[in-house]
């Protein structure tokens, strides 16, 4: 396994680089963890299997999506995300960040 850590966080808000969607990061896989038919359906540009891969809620939609690490930038609008799970992982938006429901701050 690649021990080098994940570049992005949990409550930062993304931007898809191939499908331009944003969205919100609940989790993080230090490597892929699905199987190899999921894989081979939904990773069509094969990204690594030994890097982070993150489960994301889409904005203005009730989707998540399982994304590679290499797929993903910072979003920079600073904007909320609107999902109808967001209150399920977290409490607060501040300063462009969502705030675990879990974290201590």
């Amino acid at each position: 396994m690649n021990q080098r850590s994940a570049r992005f966080s949990i409550g930062q808000v993304i931007r898809h680089n191939l499908y331009a969607y944003r969205g919100v990061i609940v989790d993080i896989d230090p490597e892929y963890q699905g199987d190899e038919a999921c894989y081979a359906r939904m990773a069509r540009t094969r990204p690594p299997k030994d890097r982070p891969w993150y489960q994301v809620l889409v904005h203005e939609s009730d989707s998540e999506a399982y994304v590679a690490e290499r797929n993903l930038k910072p979003d920079d609008t600073s904007e909320p995300v609107t999902h109808p799970r967001l209150n399920v992982y977290f409490h607060s938006f501040l300063d462009g960040q969502y705030r675990s429901r879990s974290s201590l701050h």
